[in-house]
């Protein structure tokens, strides 16, 4: 009796076929997202690293639903208002935040950036003295 037809499949390359079929797919490397304190902690050590000035972290769990942080700092000038924010949003973006939005980043006197849990404030002093949301959030009744 004839053999059937040949499919291009050799001896080798059947075997090598079921090999193959029996082998799980390398795992995907999947990173989860920080949760709220990783970035957190991430957006300190950043404002710290750039030499922001008075920075304070607000505790927003049980008062509202926007984030579970909020994080308040200072810059010296436009400038350097300006540097901070470029650089907590490129780290942000490397940690896998990928959607980070940001105000007022073209006059930079305030730039307001919000990393999903935690929002960014990063003033010039003038500017967080007479807005003073540190009041605001705090918690504490006049």
């Amino acid at each position: 009796m004839p053999s059937p037809p040949s499919r291009g499949f050799g001896p080798l390359s059947t075997t090598a076929l079921l090999a193959a079929a029996e082998m799980t797919p390398p795992a995907t490397v999947s990173r989860a997202l920080p949760d709220a304190e990783e970035i957190l902690a991430l957006v300190t050590a950043r404002l710290e690293d750039d030499k922001s000035e008075d920075i304070v972290s607000i505790d927003l769990r049980g008062k509202t639903s926007i984030a579970d942080y909020m994080v308040i700092a200072s810059g010296r000038s436009q400038r350097h208002v300006g540097a901070v924010a470029e650089h907590l949003i490129e780290a942000l973006k490397a940690a896998g935040i990928k959607h980070v939005r940001v105000e007022g980043q073209p006059a930079c006197d305030w730039v307001l950036i919000d990393a999903n849990d935690v929002i960014v404030h990063v003033f010039q002093p003038e500017v967080r003295s007479f807005y003073n949301i540190e009041k605001m959030w705090s918690g504490t009744r006049p």
